[in-house]
C-alpha cells in the first residue's frame, strides 16, 4: 500500500493545471506539469525538435510542459495521473516514452487512470453526445478519491507499457499509416484510439468517390459558415446553423483559438485568396483574438466550397502529429473507410 510518505517522496506527472494543484493539496511535493495540447500542430520524436516545433506552433518561447526540462528530478516512484481526455492520453504515451529514455523501469511508474465523471446534463441531450472528448480531468474527482486511488496504485504490465511507447513512436512518425491502422484495428487496453482518430481525421482532405478532392471536415464546416459578409471568428463559431454542434465538438478539443488560426492560414495562403481578412472591432494584441479580425469568402472561395479542391495545395498545409495535412510532400487523403492513402 502506498503511504503519504511515498506521495511526498515520489514524482507526480499531471496533465492539466487543476490536477497539479489538487495533487499538491493531497501531499505531493514534486509535480511535473505536462499539459501541451498535442492533438493539433506538430509533434516530434526528438525532445529538442519537439520543443522547437511546439514553440513555433504557439509562436511563443513559453511552454505549458515541463516533461523535458533539465531541471526536473525524477524521484521514484513516478505517479502518472491521467483522465480519459484525448489530450491527456497522447501526453501519457509521450511521458512513458520519455521515462523509458531516462531508463526508469516500468515497475517504478504507477498509472492512476481515472474514469470520466458523468455530466450533469441529461444523457439524451444531443449536444452532450460527443464523438470525442477532451474535457475530462482527474480534478473532476474529489481529493478523497485521489487519495484512495493512490493507496491501490500499481504499474502497468510490461507489454502494456511497451504498447504505449510504440503508440507515441507511431504518432510522431512522418508516415501515419501504422498509427492509423492501430486506431482502426484497435489496441487492447487503449480505448482512446478510435475516438482519437475520429477527431484527427477531421483535418485531412478527403478523396471523393469520383476521384476528386474535397476539404477536410473541419475546413468544410468553417467554409459553410463563412459568407460574403465580414464576420469575426466569434460570430462564425456562434452562428446558428446545422453545423453548430459539429463545430463545437471540434473546438472543444482544439480550443476556440484554433478557428482564427486556421482562418488566418487560409487568408495568407495565396495571392488570389479563397478567404479575405480585415481588421476587426477589437485592436490586435489587446487580448481579444476572436474579435480582432474579420473574415469573408471570396468568389474563388465559394467555388472551392461548392466544387471541392482542384489540387491538394489549394489549401494551406496543417501539421498534425508527425505529418501534415494538405502537404505536397505528404499527400495524405482520407478514404471513405477512415484510412489514409497517398495520392
Amino acid at each position: 500500500m502506498t503511504t503519504i510518505a511515498d506521495i511526498r517522496a515520489a514524482t507526480h506527472v499531471t496533465f492539466d493545471a487543476p490536477t497539479a494543484e489538487q495533487v499538491l493539496q493531497i501531499g505531493a511535493a514534486d509535480v511535473v506539469l505536462v499539459s501541451d495540447r498535442l492533438l493539433t500542430g506538430p509533434s516530434r520524436r526528438s525532445p529538442l525538435e519537439h520543443t522547437r516545433a511546439r514553440q513555433a506552433w504557439w509562436s511563443s518561447d513559453d511552454l505549458w510542459d515541463n516533461l523535458y526540462s533539465p531541471e526536473t528530478r525524477w524521484g521514484l516512484p513516478v505517479f502518472l495521473w491521467v483522465s480519459a481526455s484525448l489530450h491527456e492520453r497522447v501526453n501519457l504515451w509521450r511521458t512513458c516514452s520519455w521515462l523509458r529514455h531516462l531508463e526508469i523501469a516500468h515497475h517504478d511508474i504507477l498509472i492512476l487512470d481515472f474514469e470520466p465523471v458523468p455530466r450533469s446534463r441529461p444523457r439524451g441531450h444531443e449536444g452532450s453526445k460527443r464523438p470525442f472528448d477532451c474535457s475530462h480531468s482527474v480534478s473532476d474527482h474529489s481529493s478523497e478519491a485521489l487519495l484512495a486511488r493512490v493507496a491501490t496504485a500499481s504499474h502497468w504490465p510490461s507489454e502494456h507499457y511497451d504498447r504505449a511507447v510504440t503508440l507515441w513512436d507511431s504518432y510522431v512518425d512522418e508516415n501515419p499509416t501504422s498509427f492509423v491502422e492501430s486506431c482502426v484495428r484497435g489496441v487492447e487496453g487503449f480505448p482512446e484510439l478510435a475516438p482519437l482518430w475520429k477527431f484527427l481525421s477531421c483535418f485531412f482532405p478527403r478523396g471523393t468517390a469520383g476521384g476528386g478532392l474535397s476539404l477536410s471536415h473541419f475546413d468544410e464546416i468553417a467554409f459553410s459558415r463563412l459568407t460574403h459578409d465580414w464576420q469575426t471568428p466569434a460570430a462564425i463559431a456562434a452562428q446558428k446553423s446545422k453545423t453548430l454542434v459539429d463545430m463545437w465538438h471540434l473546438l472543444f478539443c482544439t480550443g476556440d483559438l484554433f478557428l482564427p488560426r486556421r482562418l488566418g492560414q487560409w487568408a495568407a495562403h495565396s495571392l488570389s485568396a479563397f478567404v479575405e481578412r480585415a481588421p476587426g472591432p477589437k485592436p490586435p494584441d489587446a487580448g481579444y483574438p476572436m474579435l480582432s479580425e474579420v473574415y469573408r469568402l471570396t468568389e474563388r472561395g465559394i467555388r472551392l466550397r461548392d466544387k471541392g479542391l482542384g489540387q491538394l495545395t489549394d489549401a494551406p498545409s496543417l501539421p498534425i502529429a508527425g505529418t501534415e495535412a494538405y502537404s505536397a510532400s505528404a499527400p495524405w487523403v482520407l478514404l471513405e473507410d477512415g484510412r489514409l492513402a497517398r495520392l
